[in-house]
């Protein structure tokens, strides 16, 4: 069932519109920063050179250089692993955890139900950012710690999608053939009901990992992530804000890197929904 769509867009042939296209080849791009950085700049991230500090863009350093002389193209590259690192554990979170919830929730009824409507209620009402910034005060500052806090901090999101799925698959005829056929609830709601949920499940994982890698930045950002000198996105935009005046790149281009990356996540998210649609 997840792979339906894609089959679907396979067989109509169609090319996908130049904005995807662009979004496409700049987060494979991004995905090359994080998994391969050598390929995309040789230079030591972590290497200072007070001779060229708040040096402009130029063809030696793309992006400039910061306070320290550090090649900020290098830094952008190698931060990548650490920023998706913690984006996607972020997103796994939530997606496991609600799918988790929201599943038993929507089976079982009940109890659970209420209990996980109270939940939802609660967990809606803060605000994403604010509640993760609760949390990973609560479990410290780094950038695993970041990933935990914003997962939690989505979880609710999830669960209320993932109950509405399952609530919508689970009067279904063959659903209920296998529980008169003896297929237990559990192995019912496994084999069933959950992979018919997890297209608009992996949608929504889609575009919430735009908005997981804005909150990492900005929990990076206001110091919650991985010390100096560890080049987290967030961290060398706060690193620039003191400079803005005399070194524009410092901050801008790290900034644009963020939103490039947001903005691509995003239309790849939309495009998911609407093969979705379509299957």
């Amino acid at each position: 069932m997840i792979l339906q769509p894609a089959y679907r867009f396979a067989q109509t042939r169609r090319w996908p519109s130049l904005p995807l296209t662009l979004s496409i080849a700049l987060f494979l791009v991004v995905l090359g920063w994080a998994f391969w950085p050598a390929l995309f700049s040789r230079i030591d991230p972590l290497l200072a050179d007070p001779t060229q500090a708040l040096q402009g863009p130029s063809a030696l350093h793309w992006f400039g250089t910061d306070h320290l002389g550090r090649d900020l193209y290098a830094r952008c590259v190698h931060g990548a692993a650490l920023s998706l690192q913690a984006t996607s554990i972020a997103v796994l979170i939530a997606l496991l955890a609600g799918s988790l919830l929201g599943g038993i929730a929507g089976w079982f009824g009940g109890l659970a139900d209420r209990v996980l409507a109270v939940l939802v209620e609660v967990l809606m009402a803060i605000p994403a950012l604010l509640l993760a910034m609760a949390i990973v005060t609560a479990l410290g500052f780094g950038t695993v710690e970041i990933a935990v806090a914003v997962g939690l901090s989505s979880v609710a999101i999830f669960a209320r999608l993932a109950r509405g799925e399952v609530l919508r698959w689970r009067s279904r005829s063959f659903v209920e053939a296998a529980q008169v056929a003896g297929v237990g609830s559990w192995g019912n709601l496994w084999r069933h009901v959950l992979p018919h949920a997890a297209g608009p499940l992996l949608a929504l994982a889609a575009l919430e990992f735009a908005s997981a890698v804005l909150a990492v930045s900005a929990l990076s950002f206001l110091g919650f992530g991985a010390p100096p000198p560890q080049p987290e996105w967030g961290l060398l935009i706060a690193e620039g804000r003191n400079y803005m005046v005399v070194a524009w790149w410092y901050t801008t281009l790290p900034g644009l890197v963020v939103a490039a990356v947001v903005l691509a996540t995003q239309q790849l998210a939309r495009g998911l929904q609407r093969l979705q649609g379509e299957a």
